[in-house]
């Protein structure tokens, strides 16, 4: 992801989390963590021609990574996106030489946990109230070890391109 694409993925951002979406200034504040010799995030975006369908981010600490957003653009839901862009933010967290990595899902998002579970993803516990406005509570995930969990192929990958 580049400074360019924060406008699309704010697009994107807004149609699927309407009431919690990120702000510009909180893509711009990621993004100033991602370059250089000191990065300590990744973020990808993926696009279908000049269209931005997706895109991830990742936070690394020393050995805990944080898996910070994944998002796909709805007519791209079960695709094998998802599964793709989670790949790619498990290879950032062994790039960073992370042991474990973490997420949290909301208790009533069954897709996103099957991705995560698929990917061998537990869930540790759970954080009441987490997602405001509505009070939902949030699944804590974790993975230990991403560089040798096993993704499951994408199934219709093809004419999309994940790129950082």
């Amino acid at each position: 992801m580049r400074w360019w694409d924060i406008g699309p993925v704010l697009e994107l951002e807004r149609d699927l989390f309407p009431e919690d979406a990120w702000s510009r200034g909180m893509f711009w504040s990621e993004l100033a963590h991602a370059r250089g010799p000191g990065a300590t995030r990744r973020y990808l975006v993926a696009t279908e021609g000049d269209r931005l369908v997706g895109y991830a981010g990742l936070a690394a600490a020393g050995e805990l990574a944080d898996v910070q957003t994944i998002a796909v653009a709805r007519d791209r839901w079960g695709t094998g996106l998802g599964s793709r862009l989670l790949t790619e933010l498990l290879r950032a967290a062994t790039a960073f030489e992370c042991a474990e990595v973490m997420l949290e899902c909301r208790v009533d998002n069954a897709p996103a946990r099957r991705l995560y579970e698929r990917f061998g993803f537990e869930v540790i516990g759970q954080r009441r109230g987490y997602y405001q406005p509505g009070n939902v509570d949030a699944l804590v995930m974790r993975l230990t070890d991403p560089a040798t969990s096993v993704p499951v192929t994408p199934p219709d990958s093809e004419g999309t391109d994940t790129h950082g």
